[in-house]
Order: structure tokens, then sequence, then C-alpha cells
């Protein structure tokens, strides 16, 4: 199973991913919802994810290009194990800004006045 949230919040959106990302369906549907975006930051929180296959991890890398050429921010927040190590094995993790909970909050609290966070 995979579930996707979407959070707006100014000029930020935030792609809550929760489950397996290894079917095609699965990686298709992320692929989609990342494209969706008019956010100029995209944080996809990889928190949840319990599992990674090479679809999964092609799609990131494909998504880290997309978003390059689109100049918009793609930033992966708090990528859980299966994912972290994906991305050393595929050797593409240098490619990935990762954010921590104090990065993500500060970049909450600059995307919309309304969320003043103390990180």
């Amino acid at each position: 199973m995979f579930a996707i949230h979407v959070e707006s919040l100014g000029d930020l959106s935030i792609i809550e991913c929760k489950g397996r990302i290894i079917r095609s369906d699965s990686v298709f549907r992320l692929r989609d919802v990342v494209r969706e975006q008019t956010a100029n930051t995209i944080a996809l929180d990889l928190s949840e994810v319990e599992a990674i296959g090479g679809g999964g991890l092609g799609i990131l890398a494909f998504l880290e290009r997309w978003a390059r050429e689109n100049n918009i921010h793609l930033k992966l927040y708090s990528p859980s194990k299966p994912v972290l190590e994906g991305l050393v094995q595929n050797r593409s993790i240098h490619n990935f800004e990762i954010v921590s909970f104090h990065e993500m909050m500060g970049i909450l609290a600059q995307s919309d006045g309304h969320y003043d966070l103390a990180a």
C-alpha cells in the first residue's frame, strides 16, 4: 500500500509518502503528484516509506533532474532507512538535498508568515 498527502503552504509543497514505493502504480503516482505542484520548493517527506524498489529510486532521480531543469528546489525530508540505503547503493545520494527536522522548520517559517515556528 502506498499513500500520498500534499500540503501547500505559500511557495512550499510538502508531499508526505507512506508505505512502499515498489510497484509501477506507486512510482507513477509519485511522479504525477510531484509534477502537478506549482511551488518553487517541494519537500518529499519520506520518513514513513517502508520499502523502495529500483523504480522508486529511478523516479527520485528523474524528479531531481526534472526539478533542477525547472528551477524547483526539491528536498528530501527525513528519508527512512530503506530510502537512504537505496540511495547509497544507487550512488545517487549526493544528488539530493536531504533536510533535517530543524531545517524543515526553518523552511516552513520562511514559506509562509502564518507559520512562524521556533526552530
